[in-house]
């Protein structure tokens, strides 16, 4: 009994810890490299010549919290990334992020209207329990030409910097296949793949050679430690105490109690509720308890409890 009575002290007094959560801020820029071998011979990645309207459909993605939701190598493109791939239209892979309960955030470049230059994407929030990126966009004009990083995780494992994010970091781009349209050079308009095919990479394959197409920088801005809104037990209010015969439970947030207990010094149960239902606020009679100091216990559905000391005179 002694052991139990101490229980309920400790509750009581035990204070209420909720935990914050990261959220970084990042600029992102896609530098496309794309020029043909005879215009550079060092960097250029097209072994033929670029057609006059070569350019970039715009660079769109996702910030997520599981790998591999949108695209992946080997896999077999989604409708949203085979319509990016072919045509460059967002609309349907925008719909693919909204709906999916992964995704945090659909995100949105401009296009580029020329071969070389560079796309922006900045002061982009990322959560910590949504930190991978995955972006897209087409190369154009093509079969189902694409670039794409798939699943990018923003946070670094060291939490002593920018609150366990990483700092600014480049990586290089190559492009790859759809696997859903026929066709070998720079243009629209062609057989769909049947059956489909799956993302393959176009590295060194014609009209490629092994040189990167561009690069995505991922600039580090700032981080911060977001506490966000808790439903807490810790909002439900016991009142008037003291008491004579009666209390009001308040329970502003509508929490789904279990139970309400009350616990005489010694620890012995001298009344128990049981809650059906959501209450907002309700009123409990304790008239046939003798005065004296008792302690009160919440207790909701998923468990979490609120002990408090509770006198009626």
């Amino acid at each position: 009994m002694k052991n139990f009575t101490n229980s309920l002290l400790f509750l009581l007094f035990f204070p209420f810890v909720c935990f914050s959560q990261s959220i970084a801020n990042y600029n992102i820029v896609f530098e496309s490299f794309w020029e043909s071998e005879t215009n550079n011979p060092t960097h250029g990645i097209s072994t033929i010549e670029l057609p006059e309207s070569a350019h970039w459909s715009p660079l769109v993605g996702a910030t997520h919290k599981t790998e591999n939701v949108f695209l992946m190598l080997n896999g077999t493109a989604s409708a949203g990334i085979e319509s990016i791939a072919e045509t460059g239209s967002t609309s349907t892979f925008q719909t693919e992020v909204n709906t999916n309960s992964d995704a945090d955030q659909y995100l949105a470049g401009t296009g580029l209207d020329s071969a070389k230059g560079t796309i922006s994407i900045n002061n982009i929030n990322v959560r910590e329990d949504f930190p991978l990126i995955t972006l897209a966009s087409m190369i154009a004009p093509s079969p189902d030409w694409f670039i794409a990083v798939n699943g990018i995780n923003l946070r670094s494992g060291n939490s002593s910097m920018n609150n366990g994010w990483k700092a600014t970091f480049t990586i290089d781009l190559y492009p790859y296949d759809a696997g859903t349209e026929d066709g070998n050079t720079y243009s629209f308009n062609n057989p769909a793949t049947n059956p489909q095919g799956v993302i393959t990479s176009l590295s060194n394959i014609y009209p490629f050679n092994a040189n990167r197409i561009g690069t995505l920088t991922f600039t580090y801005n700032s981080s911060t430690l977001n506490t966000p809104p808790i439903k807490s037990i810790e909002t439900i209010k016991v009142f008037p105490n003291p008491t004579q015969e009666k209390i009001t439970i308040s329970n502003p947030q509508n929490l789904e109690l279990n139970t309400i207990e009350i616990y005489n010094i010694l620890g012995r149960l001298v009344k128990g509720i049981s809650i059906k239902n959501r209450i907002n606020k309700f009123e409990i009679d304790l008239s046939t308890l003798s005065n004296g100091v008792y302690l009160l216990q919440l207790k909701t559905k998923n468990g979490k409890l609120k002990t408090e000391k509770l006198i009626l005179n």
